[in-house]
């Protein structure tokens, strides 16, 4: 969690005072910068709370709440992409965007991967009892 609010501090000292997050056949929707940075730091908090959520009250399978912080942590490394890809396409660098776009959906694809990983493993434990 560290990481991603360092990540987005130094993203948000970046980022014009009008930030580009959406271009549609030439129009550019924009937020405000505080909105962007306000709007990320509840997503992280909201994100990394759950950890606290599933103690050992709450899941008492060692396995699941291991992989449920991995599922965190994939999801952290997924947000410092996003941000960067919002930083990188607010930039007032010449860049070919769609090189860019696949590292993002690389990250959706580890997320994802991650999600599967679980039940894979309920599978396998119950096929070898």
């Amino acid at each position: 969690m560290l990481t991603v609010v360092a990540n987005m501090l130094y993203v948000y000292a970046g980022l014009p005072e009008e930030v580009a997050v959406m271009e549609e056949d030439g129009v550019v929707s924009t937020v405000g910068k505080e909105t962007i940075f306000y709007g990320w730091l509840t997503i992280i908090g909201a994100v990394n709370v759950m950890v606290y959520l599933f103690s050992k009250t709450l899941a008492p399978d060692e396995g699941f709440r291991t992989w449920f912080t991995g599922l965190i942590i994939t999801l952290n490394i997924f947000l410092i992409i996003a941000f960067s890809y919002i930083s990188l396409y607010n930039s007032n660098e010449n860049f070919d965007f769609s090189r860019a776009g696949m590292v993002l959906y690389m990250g959706v694809g580890l997320v994802l991967a991650w999600v599967v990983c679980w039940p894979v493993v309920l599978l396998i434990r119950k096929l070898s009892a």
